[in-house]
């Protein structure tokens, strides 16, 4: 079959579009920018079996460069990390346009994966995936909907909120919304519903609620992830902590934005719990449990397979996606801090330490400075130190980077662009290249500040004697920076400065 995939790039259509193209189906993929779209890992085999076009479902115009001979067609388009008072109108908009397009193909099945929305007074959220279901329903194609309880996976938003609350706290004084309950659903099962649906005709113009073997209130999900991770952890509830306070409490705890947080937090005053379970007539897998898919999640951590991430989603809603398209820093009207350095050493190993800054590994030097700059990004509403990074080794374009965002990454060029999402008075840009001089190399490190007004210009000569140590250091570190593995001591980082 031909098979229309949006979200392709997203956590979940990340995933399924190996297991449709393994399976035999020609993939169609539309992407907003076709440079997220990095299947690198992929053979040339697999890549046959995949049509990359770039449109936007928010432009109705740009759709027409989708195919017309489309057999079915998967949805899984979401904006909930949108400002509030918007994502709700462009999630309509977004499937609206999409039934444009749709109903002049000749698609026998859309597949859409929303939200379980059982109760009658519900979140903005899951009011938005309800609306987004009902619009799709009025596209002439059959229509067959899973809505999903809590996904718990390697890279999800729900699996890394929970992670970082039972791993940084040992007492938790929470909302009373812990008590409400949910039935959460392993990555792996739902990627078995999205597969199985597909041409089943069973299932068209059907609705469905998906989730895993065990309904649990999310206090329990707190405590039987301790205890998969061997922790001791003491939740106390307390009814006086509104939705305003639990969404700040879990922006400050966490690495979730404040928007994203105080959708989740509001979703929680509804049971996510499955009510129509006529799914597993139709598609007959093995349930997980809560603790299996936790276990399996850890396992792929462990192997770095960390496919997708919910970090990697846009999560500051005045970051302009279209900086994506700028492969180069500006260079009028902006502040700039190069350094050159010339190696003698492999560049392939310095573009690799490069490939591996931020996240767990550091900025490779002044680490408690970031650390206090990703702080006080938090204090101010952004985005901070803590959202880390999908993989420890691996980057591509549009990947989130600790508060950076992957513009350009392309280790054959052996340059690497970013760009700041932290709260500036400004637009910053970090950039690493390597070149060849001769018989050694240099890596040029460029920081680029474009101020916004007179604060944009104090700001930089507040910063700017932190600039020396901590710019100098870091790329005289790039170059230094080896790491070693030793049986006894397990994983040692080791910095030989040039100085």
């Amino acid at each position: 079959m031909k098979i229309l995939l949006t979200g392709s790039t997203g956590y979940i259509g990340r995933r399924l579009l190996p297991e449709l193209v393994e399976a035999g189906h020609t993939v169609v993929c539309p992407v907003r920018d076709a440079r997220r779209f990095d299947f690198e890992d992929f053979n040339d085999d697999f890549l046959k079996h995949v049509e990359v076009i770039e449109c936007d479902f928010l432009d109705k115009e740009s759709l027409k460069k989708l195919p017309p001979n489309i057999d079915v067609a998967y949805y899984l388009i979401h904006s909930l990390t949108s400002n509030s008072t918007e994502f709700s109108q462009l999630e309509a908009t977004t499937a609206e346009n999409f039934n444009a397009y749709i109903n002049a193909t000749k698609a026998s099945q859309v597949i859409y994966l929303g939200g379980i929305a059982n109760d009658a007074e519900l979140s903005v959220h899951l009011s938005s995936r309800r609306n987004v279901e009902n619009i799709l329903k009025e596209s002439n194609v059959p229509i067959t909907v899973l809505r999903s309880a809590i996904i718990i996976g390697s890279g999800g938003a729900s699996f890394e909120i929970i992670r970082d609350l039972v791993e940084k706290l040992p007492v938790m004084i929470a909302p009373k919304w812990l008590n409400s309950r949910c039935q959460p659903i392993g990555i792996a099962n739902v990627l078995e519903y999205l597969v199985g649906v597909l041409g089943n005709k069973k299932a068209f113009d059907q609705t469905f609620d998906i989730g895993g073997k065990d309904v649990l209130t999310y206090k329990q999900m707190l405590l039987q992830f301790a205890e998969v991770r061997g922790l001791k952890r003491y939740i106390i509830t307390v009814p006086v902590l509104t939705i305003k306070l639990s969404s700040l409490w879990l922006y400050l705890v966490t690495s979730t934005s404040y928007r994203l947080a105080r959708n989740l937090v509001d979703s929680m005053k509804n049971e996510v719990v499955v009510r129509n379970n006529e799914i597993d007539r139709i598609v007959k897998i093995d349930k997980l449990s809560y603790k299996e898919s936790l276990k399996r999640t850890f396992t792929k951590i462990s192997e770095k397979q960390v496919v997708s991430s919910w970090k990697d989603s846009f999560i500051n809603p005045n970051f302009n996606n279209s900086f994506l398209r700028q492969v180069e820093a500006p260079k009028h009207g902006c502040f700039k801090d190069i350094r050159t350095y010339s190696f003698k050493r492999d560049p392939h190993e310095v573009i690799d330490n490069i490939w591996a800054i931020g996240g767990e590994r550091g900025w490779y030097y002044g680490n408690f400075l970031w650390k206090i700059r990703g702080f006080i990004d938090k204090l101010v509403g952004g985005v901070g130190l803590r959202r880390g990074r999908r993989s420890p080794t691996d980057l591509k374009g549009g990947d989130a980077l600790d508060f950076w965002r992957v513009l350009y990454a392309n280790k054959k060029e052996m340059r690497l662009l970013l760009f700041a999402e932290m709260r500036l008075p400004g637009d910053a840009w970090l950039e690493f290249r390597i070149k060849k001089n001769d018989s050694e190399y240099s890596l040029i490190q460029s920081a680029t500040f474009r101020p916004l007004g007179v604060w944009g210009r104090i700001y930089w000569y507040l910063v700017l004697p932190f600039h020396g140590p901590i710019f100098r250091n870091m790329a005289r570190n790039l170059i230094s920076f080896r790491e070693t593995n030793s049986p006894s001591r397990g994983s040692n980082l080791k910095m030989k400065q040039n100085d």
